[in-house]
């Protein structure tokens, strides 16, 4: 496996009770501590290239969000854990681990649980820097313009044939996520070090589910903004970097003109050589950028 995503010395792993379920939480380093909150189809470990980075400054803390990696799973699909779920799970992880409050890193799904705690829990979270940044302005643009070619594993995903199809095989697994590890990506090789490692996370069971049940939370708020009903927006006060990767075919750049809309003190900047996984495409880039914002 390359160094990016080696594990970086002094890498500890912890379970914890919040709420109503169990989380798994990969911490490493020491120094102001920052959460980071990954995607889908993501787990803990797509922060290890910033973990190896980084972990000489910071206190870096990464969970498994309900029902992903090692965290603990449903029974059965849910639909009930959208992003406020999310946020108040990582609100109670944050007052478990005794701190007063944290910086908040977020990508794709973490990009909206962030959010909903600087929302929710303002006293937790000093700022924030998000890797895009999906907002409720995009609303119908998620099908606008060809573009619901691109999210059609927004719908698939919420059926019970997606799980079997899927999870039917190491080989069918396999294929279905190479597919949006490279699709996703500019730089096409940047997972390929950690290909068998993702496909042992999402081949454990539950993991497909904890992620589809994603897409079932979002599905009405989702539907309701592409109808021109899109939810509420309170503002966001905390300091807030959004960089953004030029070439993410799924959340697209150009919807960064829309940050503004939902931020008091936001500062947008792109990765020129990344799509959608800036912090695995470009980790140089984004370490710097952390460190900029968080040291």
């Amino acid at each position: 496996m390359s160094s990016d995503f080696a594990t970086p010395p002094g890498l500890r792993h912890r379970q914890i009770a919040v709420r109503d379920t169990t989380l798994h939480v990969a911490e490493v380093g020491s120094g102001p501590p920052v959460l980071l909150l990954h995607g889908w189809p993501e787990f803990w470990a797509t922060w290890l290239p910033l973990m190896n980075r980084l972990h000489g400054g910071f206190r870096l803390i990464a969970p498994d969000l309900r029902g992903f990696g090692d965290s603990a799973k449903a029974a059965a699909p849910r639909s009930d854990v959208g992003a406020n779920s999310h946020a108040d799970d990582m609100a109670s992880l944050v007052v478990a681990l005794g701190l007063d409050s944290v910086g908040v890193v977020g990508h794709d799904v973490g990009a909206y649980a962030a959010q909903a705690m600087a929302r929710r829990h303002p006293q937790l979270v000093e700022r924030l820097l998000f890797f895009n940044c999906p907002t409720q302005s995009i609303a119908g643009r998620w099908v606008h313009d060809g573009h619901v070619n691109e999210v059609w594993h927004q719908s698939f995903q919420q059926l019970p044939l997606a799980e079997a199809l899927i999870g039917l095989s190491r080989q069918s697994c396999a294929l279905y996520f190479s597919h949006f590890l490279t699709h996703w990506c500019h730089r096409k090789d940047a997972f390929d070090p950690a290909l068998e490692l993702w496909i042992d996370n999402f081949m454990k069971p539950g993991n497909l589910r904890g992620g589809f049940d994603w897409y079932r939370s979002q599905n009405a708020a989702r539907l309701a903004a592409i109808d021109g009903h899109p939810t509420p927006s309170v503002r966001i006060h905390q300091p807030t970097r959004v960089h953004w990767g030029r070439h993410d075919p799924v959340l697209k750049s150009e919807w960064a003109a829309y940050v503004p809309e939902h931020f008091d003190d936001a500062e947008i900047t792109f990765c020129e050589s990344a799509g959608h996984f800036v912090h695995v495409e470009a980790p140089d880039e984004a370490a710097e950028i952390f460190a900029d914002l968080f040291g």
